[in-house]
């Protein structure tokens, strides 16, 4: 399953962003979504963070420390789309952002991080910068 990330931008520190992720022809309420974001020096080798975790139904969810006060994640599953909410941004969180599917939601437990993911089914990501 390919996703496709977007809603990013250029926002100076403190501000807030929202991303969505979407998907065409398939359902992502039977899917739990994870955040990521590029990682330096590892971007050609298809690996990416852990940013935050969403399962099926939204009844669990995970974030990297750093952001878990600033960061939420959610999911609209009448608009088959995952959200998230990004508040007080600081300089350090400027990445391209990008969703993923994971295996089962036991796997959000992993994101208060590190937790990296490598594939080769990284869909569509969206820039965020934040200026300082």
């Amino acid at each position: 399953v390919q996703l496709q990330a977007s809603g990013g931008g250029l926002v100076q520190a403190g501000g807030s962003l929202r991303l969505s992720c979407t998907a065409s022809g398939v359902n992502l309420e039977n899917y739990v979504i994870g955040w990521f974001r590029q990682v330096p020096m590892k971007e050609r080798e298809g690996v990416r963070e852990g940013v935050a975790c969403i399962s099926g139904s939204a009844d669990k969810t995970g974030y990297l420390d750093s952001v878990k006060d600033r960061f939420i994640i959610s999911r609209d599953n009448a608009k088959n789309t995952v959200y998230l909410q990004m508040n007080r941004l600081k300089a350090d969180d400027t990445a391209v952002y990008y969703c993923l599917t994971e295996s089962d939601d036991g796997q959000c437990k992993y994101y208060s991080g590190p937790y990296f993911r490598a594939s080769d089914s990284w869909g569509q990501g969206t820039q965020v910068t934040v200026s300082s």
